[in-house]
């Protein structure tokens, strides 16, 4: 599964909407494309996403917010395991590394 930013940023169609973008996007990478969030911004809903690249850092990531006591990112490719996707209630798309 190809998760070249610049190549998905060169597939992707203009969306209209937040509801357009997402569904492609899910149709593309199915579980790996997860929301994490909502924020309005300027006055526009945007909508924050990951799209995981490697699923097993990721998890463990993910997993180590839900654990009581302080912990300690450890691992140089945890923030390589997924890159983030704001979409607007416009369809606008901002992809980050």
């Amino acid at each position: 599964m190809n998760f070249d930013i610049t190549h998905i940023s060169d597939e992707m169609p203009n969306f209209q909407n937040h509801v357009e973008a997402r569904k492609w996007f899910k149709d593309q990478y199915g579980n790996r494309f997860s929301l994490r969030g909502t924020d309005i911004i300027e006055g526009k809903m945007v909508h924050y996403y990951h799209l995981i690249k490697d699923p097993e850092v990721y998890q463990n990531y993910m997993e180590s917010f839900a654990k009581v006591e302080e912990h300690e990112i450890t691992d140089p490719n945890t923030f390589e395991s997924y890159s983030t996707v704001e979409i607007t209630e416009d369809g606008d798309i901002s992809l980050t590394l």
